[in-house]
Order: C-alpha cells, then sequence, then structure tokens
C-alpha cells in the first residue's frame, strides 16, 4: 500500500499501486490475520465454533452476507468489526463524491477531473472507519435515499438540462463505494425498496430517474434480519434473498459462562461503583439465568427472544442498588445481596416481550417469577436438594431447625436498604442458618457468608419450605401454612414435578 503522503496520480501511478476491490481487500486482509493466529473479531464470545467460521468463510468467498438471528445477538456489532479488515487507508480522487479511484474513475466528476489535470490530479486519503455506512431500515426509507433522484436545485443552479449526468443527487449505496454497507432489520424495509437493491447485488450497477447511468458500484454489503416469521414486520423478497450469497444464523449464548463474559465486557460500571460494590459470581450467574429461564417461559414470547442487553441492565441495577444502599447509610463499601437480584425488576420488564398470559400477568408479577426461578435453578449448585431431602430416611433434614423456627411462628423481614450491622443481625436471628453454610463453604469471608445465608433463605423459599412475601422495600419470611392465609410466595410455582430418589450433592465453594 502506497504511502499516504502521495497527493498526485502521477505520484500514486510511480509508487505501483494496484486497485483492489472491496471484497479483495477484505479477503487478502483476513488470510494475513488468519496466518498469523490474530484475533479476527475481537470481544464476540460464544461463536468461535459457529458464527464466526462462517463468517470467514463467505468473506474468503467473495459473498454479500446476511445475519438472520433475535434480538441482540450481537449482529450490528460483528458488521461493525468488518472495518478492522479494510486497508487502514485507500487513495480516492480529492473531492469526489463517490470515493473514485484515481486509476478506476467512476463519476463524471472524478473522469472531468483527471481529463483535465491528468498526472496532477489531486489525491486525497480516507481512513477505513469512514468507509463504514449503516442504515436502519424503517418505512419511511425511499429509494431516494439509498439509490439517488434528479436535483432540481442542483440543474437550477449550474443551468443544467434533466439530461445531464450531474443533475443526479447520489444516495447512500452509490456513496458507500469501496466501502462496506450495512442495512440493519432488513425485513422492515418496504418491499418496493427491497427491489431497487436487486441490480447493485447482482449486476452491480444503479439506474435513477430513466438515467442510463452504468455504475459498477464496488460494496461489500452486509444485512442483518430477525426471523421471517417475527410478528408482522414484513419479510425478505423472495428475489432478494436469493441474491444474498450467504445467510448466517446467529443465536444466544449456549452457557451462562459466555454469558456472563459479554455481560462483564458490556457493563457500563462507573470506577466509583467497582471501588464500592464487591460482587461475587452467584449474583452474575443468576442474572444470566433470569435470561435462561426467560427464553423459556410460557409468558414469553419465544420469537421476539430475550435479548442480551436485557442481563447487562439487570447486573447494572444490581450494582446501582448496592451503590444507592451504601450511600443511604454512609457506608464507603457494600458487598452485594439477593435483595439487589430481586429488586432490578425494572431492568428485566421492558426486555421481555409477553404473550397473552403474560399480558394478564403483567410485567412486573413475570418478572418477579423469571427472578424466582433462578434462584430455585442456582440453589441447587450451592445447597443440598430439599425435595430429595425429605425421601431419605434415616438422615437428619438439614434445613429442619431453619423451618421449625419459622413454625414456630417466627418472622424475618430484610429490607433492601438496611444498614450492614442491621442485615446481619436479622440473617443471625435464624438458627441453623450459619451452621449449614459454614458446614457446606467452610471458606467464605464473612460477606459471602451472609450472602450465602440470605441465599439459603431465598432458596427455601422457592422450594416452598418456607414462604417469602414481597414487602415495598424488601422481602418477609415466614412460615409456609401461615402464609397460606395471607399472600403467594414471591415466584413460588406450583407446577415443578417430583425429582428422582437420590439425593444430589451441592458444589462447594471454594
Amino acid at each position: 500500500m502506497p504511502h499516504p503522503s502521495i497527493a498526485t496520480l502521477g505520484q500514486l501511478k510511480a509508487s505501483g499501486y494496484q486497485p483492489r476491490t472491496v471484497k479483495e481487500e477484505l479477503r487478502d486482509n483476513l488470510i494475513q490475520k488468519l496466518k498469523n493466529k490474530e484475533q479476527v473479531f475481537p470481544g464476540i464470545f460464544g461463536y468461535d465454533d459457529t458464527v464466526i467460521p462462517d463468517l470467514q468463510r463467505a468473506i474468503l468467498a467473495g459473498h454479500h452476507i446476511n445475519l438472520l438471528g433475535l434480538r441482540g445477538q450481537a449482529k450490528t456489532r460483528i458488521a461493525r468489526l468488518l472495518i478492522n479488515l479494510l486497508d487502514e487507508w485507500i487513495p480516492v480522487v480529492a473531492g469526489s463524491e463517490l470515493n473514485d479511484d484515481p486509476l478506476q474513475p467512476l463519476s463524471v466528476f472524478a473522469k472531468n477531473l483527471i481529463a483535465e489535470h491528468g498526472d496532477a490530479t489531486p489525491v486525497a486519503w480516507m481512513p477505513r472507519n469512514e468507509r463504514y455506512t449503516e442504515k436502519l431500515a424503517t418505512p419511511d426509507v425511499s429509494v431516494a435515499d439509498l439509490i439517488g433522484d434528479a436535483d432540481p436545485i442542483k440543474a437550477a443552479t449550474l443551468k443544467l438540462p434533466y439530461s445531464d449526468e450531474r443533475v443526479i443527487h447520489f444516495g447512500l449505496i452509490p456513496r458507500a463505494h469501496r466501502g462496506i454497507f450495512v442495512i440493519n432489520e432488513l425485513p422492515d424495509l418496504q418491499a418496493r425498496i427491497q427491489v431497487s437493491l436487486f441490480n447493485i447485488l447482482q449486476e452491480g450497477d444503479i439506474q435513477i430517474r430513466g438515467f442510463k447511468v452504468r455504475l459498477p458500484l464496488d460494496i461489500q454489503f452486509v444485512f442483518t434480519a430477525n426471523p421471517e416469521d417475527y410478528t408482522n414486520r414484513g419479510s425478505i423478497v423472495t428475489p432478494l434473498k436469493d441474491r444474498i450469497d450467504a445467510q448466517i444464523i446467529t443465536h444466544y449464548p449456549k452457557s451462562i459462562e459466555i454469558g456472563k463474559r459479554i455481560t462483564q465486557q458490556e457493563a457500563r460500571l462507573k470506577p466509583a461503583q467497582r471501588g464500592m460494590v464487591t460482587t461475587n459470581d452467584i449474583v452474575a450467574d443468576l442474572v444470566e439465568q433470569v435470561a435462561v429461564e426467560a427464553r423459556g417461559s410460557e409468558f414469553v414470547d419465544a420469537k421476539s427472544g430475550v435479548s442480551a442487553r436485557l442481563t447487562i441492565s439487570a447486573f447494572e441495577q444490581v450494582v446501582a442498588g448496592a451503590e444507592r444502599r451504601a450511600l443511604l447509610n454512609g457506608e464507603g463499601t457494600t458487598y452485594v445481596r439477593v435483595g439487589d437480584f430481586i429488586s432490578a425488576v425494572p431492568a428485566i420488564t421492558g426486555k421481555v416481550e409477553l404473550v397473552y398470559e403474560g399480558e394478564q400477568e403483567g410485567a412486573g408479577i413475570v418478572a418477579e417469577k423469571l427472578m424466582g426461578k433462578a434462584i430455585r435453578t442456582l440453589f441447587l449448585n450451592y445447597f443440598p436438594d430439599p425435595d430429595k431431602q425429605k425421601k431419605i430416611k434415616n438422615k437428619p433434614n438439614p434445613y429442619k431447625e431453619v423451618q421449625e423456627w419459622f413454625g414456630n411462628g417466627h418472622t424475618l423481614d430484610l429490607l433492601h436498604d438496611a444498614p450492614a450491622d442491621d442485615y446481619r443481625k436479622a440473617l443471625d436471628l435464624v438458627p441453623g442458618l450459619r451452621g449449614i453454610v459454614t458446614f457446606l463453604h467452610p471458606n467464605e469471608g464473612a460477606d459471602a457468608t451472609y450472602f450465602l445465608m440470605e441465599f439459603l433463605l431465598h432458596g427455601l423459599a422457592e422450594h416452598s419450605l418456607i414462604s417469602r412475601n414481597r414487602l415495598t422495600a424488601g422481602a418477609q419470611f415466614k412460615d409456609l401454612l401461615s402464609s397460606m392465609f395471607t399472600m403467594p410466595s414471591f415466584g413460588e410455582d406450583d407446577d415443578d414435578e417430583d425429582d428422582e430418589d437420590e439425593a444430589e450433592q451441592p458444589r462447594r465453594r471454594r
């Protein structure tokens, strides 16, 4: 690649510069990165064996690409990362609106300039980040926006007849010549507008208002779309879909660990929050498990999907909740609580699209049920399964002492904003609670131990050994039988099937 200090067409020719198409450019730079074992799409997790190999094959084949998947599956981020496969600089005819290659000019402007100045034609250098154009497909997008139209003002100003090609005002696609053009949410584009893309994709030319304009545009097209049957948003017309060479299907993280990596990377935590709030793996796992539960919930529209933005927003709210409590209580630092997780309902209600049954329940109640199910699921990773413990003969129930204390009429209120001392004193009131935690997790510090004590209470409530009622400012734990005459437990699920007879040992935290 010639040095950007070259300023004229003559100097460019002398440097030995040879034009390359944008697809050749992407291919050559990808080959170089693969040979050097470089990471091609940094910050994209969970696609190493699925999406990324498909994407690399499409680039090597020189294909236009459609990324098909539900919301929050990093489709747009992947498209934007393609910029890194472009050359750092490319030469263009100075002043040309179509980014004309000095050795292969397209526009009338560039051709006339070169004819007039020859080797003295000025050359400018375009950086890679200016060669990326992105357009969100909306119903009001017109052919003129994308392709172009005759401009009467330009015709009047330059005193040109409408038969002169110079009256054309080019749209976004011609202006993306020699770059990457992305259309997000392609099915939202009206069918007649999609039709206008046929020639560009197949023959590489454009037609504007009857002008016989032959512009062999050099563009790498990338489209993103949700599955065609997603609600009533429309679809990709068949001839257009036929012209898109590679359709790559994206997916949600296949494990909680991958989801956590995405959330931790994307969560916008302030330095002050990181210094004040200490979190742990259980909270991070709970946040990811909410998304897993939502994707399988009968209350959530599966076609809509559950975006990774849900877990990112929920984790940010969990940390913000702990920060708020510390600020209110004048504490310099604080440790995250299960109550902080439960108070993150607002981060979930707007991120899930409900079916009719979910609408009947209400978004807030659905969010609470999803959180309850997340607690129930992950509880078994740290404590014995209460349902299986009941069936084991000649072995004491580890939860008996806790249950009996509540059965004797005691209640426990855990307020979200309680100072650390009050929070610990409340948990210490329950006999047997600390004993279970320290036996199973003996190596935890004081903060983590109290967190596990609270987590144990919430887990027992989810498994219907005790009751948890939602208070305006926290949660109240009490005997299950007495609660039946008041209000249902938060997130309680009566439809769970019986488990197997053998006891399953939880994993110890080390």
